[in-house]
């Protein structure tokens, strides 16, 4: 079965950095494109930051823009989001995301979230 693990979220200061990981299994990584989205309180998910299959090819939210950095390791099935200068309206609940489009078919796969807090 697939399984996307996220960790690393927490409660941080403004202007503090965290590190988001979310592990997969079950699933052939490499073939996979990979991204993270987030949900505030009240609002709808939105996309953060995506990431092509070899990591050659990354976008940004404009929000995140110079903030958020988007990486891959496929040696060790795990992505990872550096998130830096934090702002309180960068809270919310942070899922990972695996897609792919393959033989006339989608693949989607979702993690349980991790909860990021940007708080003084």
């Amino acid at each position: 079965q697939v399984e996307l693990v996220e960790s690393g979220g927490g409660l941080v200061q403004p202007g503090g950095s965290l590190r988001l990981s979310c592990a997969v299994s079950g699933l052939p990584f490499s073939n996979y494109a990979m991204s993270w989205y987030r949900q505030a309180p009240g609002k709808e998910r939105e996309l953060v930051a995506g990431i092509r299959n070899y990591g050659d090819s990354t976008n940004y939210a404009d929000s995140v823009k110079g903030r958020f950095t988007f990486s891959r390791d496929n040696s060790k099935n795990t992505v990872y989001l550096q998130m830096n200068n934090l702002k309180p309206e960068d809270t919310a609940v942070y899922f990972c995301n695996a897609a792919r489009y393959y033989l006339g078919r989608s693949y989607d796969y979702w993690g349980q979230g991790t909860q990021v807090t940007v708080s003084s």
